[in-house]
């Protein structure tokens, strides 16, 4: 099971071996090949591959990874947008045994320095250029403090000398020159570690999320008897690749149903219902953002996209007038659901549940999956009782990355602490309703509390620092800052405070968009800051504002 402690001893494997499907990616790829050899596989902006063609790609860049020195059990990074190369970079770093190691295009030097020393990544695959951002300048800066990292290789073609095309490992017919046997030779467990996804911390630090074979793909297999998918189902993802969402269900699930994946690198609505009507989308998975958008894009109504049957919206509630303005406007279902990178997608509506269950709730739990909501005590609440949810299940994360001692913290009995807050109902279905955790969730990407306050501490002049989350309409979410400056100090503006998490090379959607100033905090008798009287402050202020 490799070279990463998990929490896969044999008493857990056998638990849950017949829940497992006991397959790689690869089994789900290799029979969608010999099935449908000249289905296109895989449309983005650039590209469209046969399954026949990603075929040949996948084992031609597997083979020239080996001849960069990736072997079984090494961690390849990958800081791509929604383009084929991340997919077929994924299937050939599994061919290997190798682990995928996701990173968000939005990040940048601390994030990526963090995460890729944390992994020992000895790979790193980055774009020349994403966003008017230069990938190859921010490694550059970074890739001395990195003793395990080989090799950097680049998309597209501003490629600095230390670095390497991508195109090499494309272009090259690696099978002329290394003997293809090599990759028959690769034995991979099910229940090997396959991916580390960080996860915003609530600590400071993000934490490692390590899935197996088994973990993802019972996950994505959940999907197709949910959603009743075939072979004929379309599927766009416009949500990052590193999202959990984006990778489980984006890169991996149309190959799991023989379908076709589309993919989108910037979201755009527009682009979105003209892709439908091309390509015969028949599906997605976004943040409810995306669904606002899609529902309130001008027109929609006269598009004719009667093949999009399904739009699965997470991340945040999706409000009841969005769903009957959906109603008098397009035919598609919506349907929403709730999971994490610790553990997927873990419940979701059916098709066929009516527009309370829909409005009211974030579904029922996939086969095997198990949710409960406990009080202070651990003890399970009555319906409709707010308490702390714990899951637990086959596709469960398997552990943080050299943080056993985090992973056993936020575990009780084997049920994973989830950090969210939460209501069941009598027929089963979850309601979530905060979050235990210090986390912002802004237009489904996580905003990590404790790291961004742990920034703010840095700056010179700030005494304390708290950031918390208020309303948004569109994003549900955004940060605010709460600050104190240290004595003699002049009050900081939010002009300064973003131009000093600039120069400490925060990724921009983590800064706050909002700062209040305060001489103290409201406190608890024992001294600890209230944050909810800080988020009814900011919510106070904006009510009045508006």
């Amino acid at each position: 099971m490799g070279k990463f402690e998990t929490l896969l001893t044999n008493e857990y494997i056998e638990k849950y071996q017949d829940l497992w499907p006991n397959k790689t990616i690869l089994d789900y790829f290799y029979e969608s090949v010999e099935k449908y050899p000249d289905k296109t596989a895989l449309i983005d902006k650039k590209s469209r591959y046969t399954y026949k063609e990603l075929n040949q790609l996948v084992d031609r860049v597997a083979l020239g990874l080996t001849e960069y020195g990736l072997t079984k059990g090494d961690v390849i990074s990958l800081q791509l947008p929604n383009w084929n190369e991340f997919i077929i970079l994924h299937l050939a770093a599994t061919r290997i045994g190798a682990v995928t190691n996701p990173l968000i295009p939005i990040y940048r030097d601390r994030e990526i320095d963090y995460m890729v020393k944390m992994t020992e990544a000895k790979i790193l695959v980055i774009p020349d250029t994403f966003r008017n951002f230069d990938y190859p300048e921010m490694v550059s800066r970074l890739w001395d403090g990195w003793p395990s990292m080989e090799k950097v290789f680049v998309v597209g073609d501003n490629v600095p000398e230390k670095m390497e095309s991508l195109s090499v490992l494309t272009d090259e017919p690696w099978e002329e020159t290394k003997d293809p046997q090599v990759l028959e030779k690769v034995k991979i467990d099910p229940n090997d570690v396959t991916e580390i996804i960080f996860t915003s911390g609530t600590t400071g630090n993000p934490k490692g999320v390590m899935h197996t074979h088994n973990t993802l793909c019972v996950s994505t297999d959940y999907w197709i008897e949910r959603l009743r998918l075939t072979s004929d189902d379309v599927m766009f993802m416009a949500s990052t690749f590193a999202h959990q969402t984006g990778f489980g269900y984006g890169v991996r699930l149309p190959f799991h149903i023989a379908g076709t994946g589309v993919y989108q690198d910037i979201w755009n609505p527009h682009e979105f219902i003209e892709l439908i009507k091309k390509e015969g989308i028949t599906f997605t998975a976004a943040a409810t953002p995306f669904l606002q958008d899609t529902v309130q894009l001008d027109g929609i109504e006269k598009q004719d996209i009667r093949t999009f049957r399904a739009f699965i919206a997470l991340g945040a509630p999706i409000p009841r007038p969005l769903v009957k303005e959906a109603k008098s406007k397009v035919d598609f279902q919506i349907i929403s659901g709730w999971g994490q990178s610790e553990n997927g997608l873990v419940t979701l509506t059916g098709l066929d549940d009516s527009d309370e269950k829909l409005t009211s709730t974030d579904g029922f739990a996939f086969p095997g999956m198990e949710v409960k909501v406990v009080d202070e005590n651990f003890i399970e609440c009555p319906p409709n009782e707010e308490g702390s949810l714990l899951s637990r299940g086959p596709a469960q994360f398997v552990g943080y990355l050299k943080r056993m001692d985090i992973t056993e913290d936020e575990h009780r009995d084997g049920w994973f602490i989830t950090g969210d807050r939460a209501t069941m109902d009598e027929d089963g279905y979850i309601r979530i309703t905060g979050r235990d955790k210090d986390i912002i969730i802004r237009g489904g990407e996580n905003i990590p509390v404790a790291y961004i306050e742990n920034v703010l501490y840095e700056h010179p002049d700030i005494s304390v620092a708290q950031v918390v989350a208020m309303p948004d309409i569109r994003l549900q979410e955004k940060a605010c800052a709460f600050i104190s400056m240290k004595p003699g100090k002049e009050p900081l503006t939010l002009k300064e405070l973003k131009k000093f998490l600039e120069e400490k090379r925060v990724v921009k959607q983590y800064w706050p968009e909002h700062l209040e100033v305060v001489d103290d905090f409201p406190r608890t008798p024992s001294g600890k800051i209230q944050k909810f009287r800080l988020r009814e402050l900011v919510k106070e202020q904006l009510n009045q504002t508006n």
